[in-house]
């Protein structure tokens, strides 16, 4: 499967906001109304919208109409799928540790059969 690079910066790019941040944490507690984000910031509703809109064209946030309100929530989908970049990153990370250290050490016992 070949990385997608671009949605994976769309998805970051969206979460460099911080009022985007702190909305994508308080859906972690599940689905909301515009209504209830709103009252969490000092922001206008326009202000809100413009920013549910990046979240939601990043595949972030499901929004969903339900009579006069927008509610949202998180993909758990897309968050899998950014969470899976960012293991497999770490677990490589991880790797080149070991590695680096196997070589130190084995070096480190070189030199002190030189002595």
């Amino acid at each position: 499967m070949e990385k997608n690079y671009q949605d994976y910066a769309l998805a970051m790019k969206a979460l460099s906001d911080e009022t985007r941040l702190k909305i994508f944490d308080m859906l972690g507690n599940g689905e909301l109304c515009a209504c209830k984000i709103l009252e969490a910031f000092n922001i206008t509703q326009s202000t809100l919208s413009y920013h549910m809109k990046i979240l939601c064209e990043s595949s972030l946030v499901n929004a969903r109409r339900d009579g006069i309100w927008m509610r949202y929530s998180i993909n758990e989908s897309k968050l899998e799928v950014i969470a899976r970049f960012f293991n497999k990153v770490t677990k490589k990370l991880k790797v080149t540790k070991s590695n680096n250290s196997n070589e130190t050490n084995k070096q480190q016992e070189g030199d002190l059969n030189g002595i």
